[in-house]
């Protein structure tokens, strides 16, 4: 069985891959040009990495910040991440703070697709996926690893733990130090992609894994991160390039 979830007008199912692009922004008026410039390349999903700003995390500016780049984006999809130091992002957070910064996020319903970070309390994520539901917000359940590639089946575990702690789609993202992690994520989320009943999202970042940035659609995962300007992640392609490539690949 494989998953499928639908977000405004954007249905993300096994076998087609949708492209995101980040803005990265460290001010209000960076972030707005990143967005205006990203829109034009017709992405699928924008992610607001909202690390990147630490001072527009305050309320007011947040919501007043939001409210333009919402008129920006039009119907365009908005996953809103924070990414903290250990997952790779520009700031930390512990905790508590993490989770007051989110709900507020939920309560005031600021985004349509929310990033999740795994190594939270069970109890945290469970509390943020109950809210997000609540006010319509989906939920990715987002793992990276930096080091290395976890074996085959502590890839499969690790997606199976997001799909029972009820996330909307499932990521993990791994940096691969020879081209067989590479072969080892394509695996075991080309086995799991059929198997569970949420959408995957799968990536082996870095110059190694740009290959499976492109070859997305044939090992299920249902999107794929690129960049117009300034990239958030090690091993992202330019958004022309990437919608060229990834169209042999397609499997639907």
């Amino acid at each position: 069985m494989s998953g499928k979830l639908t977000v405004r007008r954007t249905s993300f199912v096994t076998g087609t891959t949708k492209i995101a692009v980040p803005i990265t922004g460290r001010t209000v008026n960076d972030i707005l040009a990143q967005a205006q410039a990203a829109v034009t390349a017709h992405p699928d999903v924008i992610e607001w990495r909202i690390d990147y700003d630490q001072a527009g995390l305050d309320p007011a500016t947040y919501q007043a910040t939001y409210a333009k780049l919402r008129r920006i984006l039009g119907d365009t999809i908005l996953l809103t991440t924070f990414r903290t130091a250990g997952e790779g992002g520009e700031a930390d957070l512990d905790e508590a703070a993490y989770v007051t910064l989110y709900k507020r996020l939920i309560a005031n319903e600021l985004t349509d697709i929310l990033d999740v970070e795994l190594h939270f309390s069970e109890e945290a994520i469970s509390n943020l996926i109950y809210l997000a539901h609540q006010h319509n917000i989906k939920v990715i359940l987002s793992a990276h690893e930096f080091q290395g590639t976890p074996p085959e089946l502590e890839i499969i575990n690790l997606l199976q733990q997001m799909q029972n702690q009820n996330a909307d789609i499932a990521k993990i993202a791994a940096m691969p130090n020879k081209f067989k992690d590479v072969l080892t994520m394509m695996r075991a989320t080309t086995t799991e992609s059929d198997k569970l009943e949420i959408p995957i999202i799968a990536i082996s970042m870095g110059s190694l894994g740009r290959i499976s940035r492109v070859t997305a659609p044939l090992f299920g995962s249902v999107m794929s991160f690129a960049t117009v300007g300034d990239a958030s992640a090690p091993g992202q392609i330019a958004i022309d390039d990437l919608r060229t490539e990834m169209k042999r690949f397609e499997t639907q």
